[in-house]
């Protein structure tokens, strides 16, 4: 009987102990689960408050994407639609609901306005067909976002009215005056070609258009390749001659032209730029008049050239097709072929492919 009683009180003293140490195990279980969750909610909650930012600065982001963004637009005064762009502000007026600004920085030429482009100083600019084949084959990051037709009527190759040369073929062993690596040496290439010379069979002579015009007028050299709207001003003033333009020989287009990061990074600020631009080119082929006249005291030249120089020329702000690549992959082996460019490039890999 009492080793029954013994073995019967001992299984309870078991049994209450056993129960005891379930509760404090739960309670335990329960206090380390407890502890797990909070810490689960704060590591959840610091990763999803770090992730935050990053959104919205993302450069994807359509939030914030104008918001406070400075474009940097380079242009020439002879650039008709970006300087008369910069004339109207409308730009400026079209980014200022997000926030946004524009800042305009003159340049006598492209090639130092791509030369600023490739330093990050300008996110936009325009320039003739040569300046940006020169500029990637330098390893500048800009990309083709649109082209201007601009045409083959506002580029020629003249001389004095009483000067004997009556053709192209009759350039031969004759100074000729163009600007190094512009549109208008590809010209000069191309009708020499159609008269069967060689670029070897002129004497080139690089000058700038203010130079060119200088050395033409006091007979230094024969001939002299250039485009509106000094063409026109040394018509109108020299009763020069043309012997040829480009029609049939050079497209003579213009490119507008954007920093690789800036379309990266902004492509919802370039789409805004170019419906801008469209709008003032589409006034600009409407009021050659208008256009002239606002040209006229900042290029010092007459009205009545600078309306001829617009009446004659093309207007588009456009999407670059196959055929304008191709044309223009054809200017740039041109001026490899010529020892001009050092060395061969690809026109296509540098277009936008976002228009």
């Amino acid at each position: 009987m009492l080793m029954k009683f013994l073995k019967t009180r001992v299984l309870s003293i078991g049994q209450v102990l056993y129960s005891n140490f379930r509760q404090r195990r739960t309670r335990s279980l329960s206090l380390l689960f407890a502890l797990g969750l909070g810490l689960s909610l704060v590591v959840s909650a610091c990763s999803s408050n770090a992730t935050k930012p990053e959104a919205v600065t993302s450069p994807t982001s359509n939030q914030n994407v104008t918001g406070s963004i400075t474009v940097n637009i380079g242009f020439q005064k002879a650039a008709t639609i970006l300087n008369a762009l910069k004339s109207k502000s409308s730009l400026e007026q079209a980014l200022a609901p997000s926030g946004g600004t524009v800042k305009w920085t003159e340049f006598p030429a492209g090639p130092p306005m791509l030369e600023a482009m490739n330093a990050g100083s300008v996110d936009f600019g325009y320039t003739g067909e040569s300046p940006p084949i020169f500029a990637q084959a330098a390893g500048n990051p800009l990309v083709y976002v649109a082209y201007d037709p601009w045409g083959p009527k506002a580029e020629a190759i003249i001389v004095q009215k009483n000067s004997p040369i009556k053709t192209v073929a009759e350039l031969k062993g004759r100074k000729v005056a163009f600007a190094k690596g512009s549109n208008t040496n590809y010209l000069v290439v191309k009708a020499l070609e159609s008269a069967g010379l060689k670029y070897s069979d002129i004497k080139p002579v690089f000058l700038t258009p203010a130079d060119a015009r200088a050395a033409f007028e006091s007979r230094n050299v024969d001939a002299w390749a250039i485009w509106d709207p000094y063409l026109a001003a040394a018509q109108e003033a020299t009763g020069a001659r043309t012997i040829t333009d480009a029609t049939n020989l050079a497209p003579n287009r213009g490119y507008y032209l954007a920093r690789k990061s800036f379309v990266e990074e902004h492509p919802d600020v370039l789409k805004t730029i170019l419906d801008e631009v469209t709008k003032v080119d589409k006034w600009a082929a409407s009021n050659p008049a208008e256009v002239a006249k606002f040209l006229e005291p900042q290029l010092g030249i007459k009205a009545a050239v600078l309306e001829l120089a617009e009446k004659r020329r093309e207007y588009g702000v456009l999407p670059l097709t196959e055929e304008v690549i191709a044309k223009q992959q054809e200017v740039a082996d041109t001026f490899q072929k010529i020892k001009l460019l050092p060395k061969q490039i690809q026109v296509k890999e540098i277009v936008w492919k976002g228009q």
